[in-house]
């Protein structure tokens, strides 16, 4: 299994959130609040089971998943929508493809050097996020 992703880390960029925060069709007065947010990250694992918060002053959002396996998510908070999820590893990277009402929706996590990458994608829109491990 690839670097351990457990840990807490706080985002230090955030490239084109407004771009995919559109593309789920997210208003524009959350969007507002939205770029304007730190977010942190905290990662665990238990056995196979990944727990992802993400967490900031305005909304917090927790799901779990083991990797391979498709589950349910309802993205509340985010754009409030059902989507079928599954997660894969893809050489060192968790990738995450989201069935729904959108197309091409989903996100991929990896580490690179001390850093957290995260892009998440919708509809041909790209959001590129990097944290930096809270020590």
């Amino acid at each position: 299994m690839p670097t351990s992703f457990c840990g807490t880390w706080d985002m230090i960029s955030n490239v084109n959130f407004d771009g995919y925060m559109n593309a789920l069709g997210i208003n524009t007065y959350v969007r507002k609040i939205a770029l304007r947010l730190k977010l942190r990250k905290v990662i665990e694992q238990q056995g196979d089971l990944f727990i992802i918060k993400t967490l900031s002053s305005f909304r917090n959002y927790t799901f779990s998943f083991r990797a391979g396996q498709e589950f349910k998510e309802f993205t509340k908070g985010l754009d409030n929508r059902h989507v079928k999820s599954a997660v894969t590893w893809q050489k060192n990277k968790l990738v995450c493809e989201q069935i729904g009402e959108k197309k091409n929706r989903g996100w991929a996590h990896w580490i690179e050097g001390d850093k957290l990458h995260l892009e998440l994608y919708c509809e041909g829109e790209v959001c590129k996020q990097v944290f930096k491990k809270n020590e």
